[in-house]
């Protein structure tokens, strides 16, 4: 990858954008916009650092609930991705295919073996003619890492040579549970040596670093060598969702020491020592990245209510009797009201 002063300023409003827009979403939450969100303060440089990677005319993404900043950094419209925390919509307004970003996945590590499932689709349909192949990439955190689904995921992964990136968002917590009570070995990245895959452990803060090693891992895929595993190292600053109060197991004292550098100040930091970007560049890029959050509000608060009838109508590729039946008591009960 190319990071040439150009893109070291657009890694940079990425991620100034999504900080904002997290920011936001934790208040549009309790201001009853949405019903829930999953934060995502400090791993602004994995996600934007991993999702530019990725590229939309051939990949696939496999996020979990925590991806916005994935979502953003890939070109996802931002009121149709925020929408599916309004769930105005079956699935979400997002469109996947066009995309290149499955639905949000809650169940956790579920994504795992979805994203090995097209992979292998995509070994079985053959190199394209260039002799490479298009690469899913799965997200999930340390603690997925101990569900069962990730060993099956990746065991096939590897005796199956699937095209597959397993990124890895190690933040310290399992929710309420520190990774050194969660993950055996002391890494994520370590496990990969058992099945025979390539691993990286890489510092989370850094969202070059995380450019570098996430590129590393889809060349390897691409080329047909299997899956690889790349574990970025950061820290989750704030709950694991807006119903949660991490004051319960950590102090502020313990975030604050353990957290290290902030992702979005280190790279400030490094822009301006090398000369890449001045003041007026950081200004404008936080007045944008407001600007943009009050788009996204407005469109979130432009949708309307989805017709009930849709309930029916997504569920099965094929409807049942039953399923009918349930719809004609549904219109009946609606009509009565």
């Amino acid at each position: 990858m190319n990071f040439s002063d150009e893109t070291l300023r657009r890694l940079y409003r990425l991620m100034v954008s999504v900080r904002q827009l997290d920011k936001s979403a934790i208040a549009w939450q309790r201001q009853g916009l949405i019903p829930g969100y999953a934060p995502e303060l400090g791993q602004e440089a994995a996600q934007v650092g991993s999702g530019c990677v990725v590229d939309t005319s051939r990949d696939f993404v496999f996020p979990t609930y925590r991806e916005m900043g994935v979502a953003r950094a890939m070109g996802v419209d931002m009121v149709e991705y925020m929408s599916t925390h309004k769930a105005t919509w079956h699935g979400g307004l997002y469109n996947p295919v066009e995309t290149r970003l499955a639905p949000i996945q809650a169940v956790v590590a579920g994504s795992v073996l979805h994203a090995v499932g097209w992979a292998h689709g995509a070994r079985l349909n053959g190199p394209a003619d260039d002799g490479t192949y298009p690469v899913a990439m799965s997200y999930f955190g340390d603690g997925a890492s101990s569900q069962g689904d990730v060993h099956e995921a990746m065991n096939f992964a590897a005796v199956m040579k699937a095209p597959v990136v397993f990124f890895v968002q190690n933040n310290g917590w399992a929710i309420s549970v520190p990774t050194e009570r969660q993950v055996a070995g002391g890494s994520v990245a370590a496990r990969a040596n058992g099945y025979g895959m390539e691993s990286v452990q890489v510092d989370g803060n850094d969202v070059v670093a995380v450019a570098e090693a996430t590129s590393r891992a889809f060349d390897h895929a691409r080329a047909g060598n299997g899956p690889m595993v790349v574990e970025a190292m950061t820290y989750r600053r704030g709950p694991h969702s807006t119903s949660d109060d991490p004051g319960r197991y950590r102090t502020l004292d313990e975030e604050r020491d353990d957290a290290g550098e902030d992702p979005v100040a280190r790279l400030r930091k490094r822009l301006g020592a090398d000369g890449v970007a001045d003041e007026a560049f950081f200004k404008q890029a936080l007045e944008d990245a407001k600007a943009e959050e009050e788009q996204i509000r407005a469109g979130i608060e432009a949708l309307s209510s989805r017709p009930g009838s849709e309930m029916f109508e997504y569920v099965f590729q094929e409807s049942t009797p039953a399923l009918h039946e349930q719809a004609r008591q549904w219109r009946e009960e609606s009509e009565h009201v």
